[in-house]
């Protein structure tokens, strides 16, 4: 059989022209030096189909188990994650209604017209935005009620991934332990509250701490924190009682 056979040209050869291939001394140059350099083609095929035929079990079987894998994925993603999202999404907004109302019993366990309320919405659609959102409110609610160490425990489970609640939820816990008497965790968790400089938030979660360090007798802790009131936020609400506090001490 004829093998088929590739030239690579030689780093000796001149590069800026062809050879004349018609040129006798040429072709035996190319004979003699394409000994070390030629490739076989039909080999190398050959060697590639012996490794396909003695591989061709494991190589289809990997090739199989990633299109498996790739349909699980696939499916529990569109077929399963999804709908529940949807699902859970549209409970939590019936929920939601009667936080806004301050029901917050009825937001926690019936929000009407069939509908599930927060801790039904933690259990059956679990994994989901829809339950870990849920776990805030249920939180929220459960200190409005005055169930303090509930709230702390759902609030925990709670994981922030927004800008907003991250302030809120630490501040919450804050108000938590500080109706428990907890006042070194409640200032921790005050703390978490201030680190970022939310407009709104910043200044009344700075508010509370420095009541809490005045109630304590950390009078120079509590000044310096209105200060920072009067000085970062002059416009909100509680610049106007920190300026009175500043002004004392001076």
């Amino acid at each position: 059989m004829a093998k088929n056979k590739q030239y690579f040209r030689g780093s000796s050869e001149n590069k800026g022209f062809r050879n004349d291939p018609n040129d006798p001394n040429n072709q035996q140059n190319q004979e003699e030096y394409g000994d070390d350099t030629l490739v076989d083609i039909v080999e190398v095929k050959e060697n590639a189909q012996d490794f396909f035929e003695k591989h061709q079990t494991m190589l289809l079987g990997g090739l199989i188990g990633l299109l498996l894998l790739a349909g699980l994925y696939l499916g529990y993603k569109y077929g399963y994650k999804a709908p529940r999202e949807k699902a859970g999404s549209e409970a939590l907004f019936q929920a939601e209604n009667q936080f806004k109302k301050d029901s917050f019993n009825l937001a926690l366990v019936n929000p009407g017209n069939g509908g599930e309320g927060f801790l039904d919405i933690i259990e059956n659609y679990s994994g989901t935005r829809s339950s870990n959102l849920a776990k805030y409110y249920a939180g929220i609610s459960y200190l409005n009620l005055g169930k303090y160490d509930v709230a702390i425990e759902y609030l925990d489970e709670y994981c922030a991934h927004d800008d907003v609640t991250p302030i809120t939820k630490n501040g919450a816990l804050g108000d938590a332990y500080a109706e428990m008497n907890d006042l070194s965790k409640a200032k921790s968790y005050y703390s978490k509250a201030i680190t970022s400089n939310n407009e709104f938030l910043t200044p009344y979660y700075l508010n509370k701490l420095a009541f809490l360090e005045m109630k304590e007798g950390n009078n120079e802790a509590g000044v310096k924190l209105f200060k920072r009131i009067k000085e970062d936020f002059p416009q909100s609400e509680e610049a106007k009682d920190a300026i009175k506090y500043v002004t004392v001490e001076n």
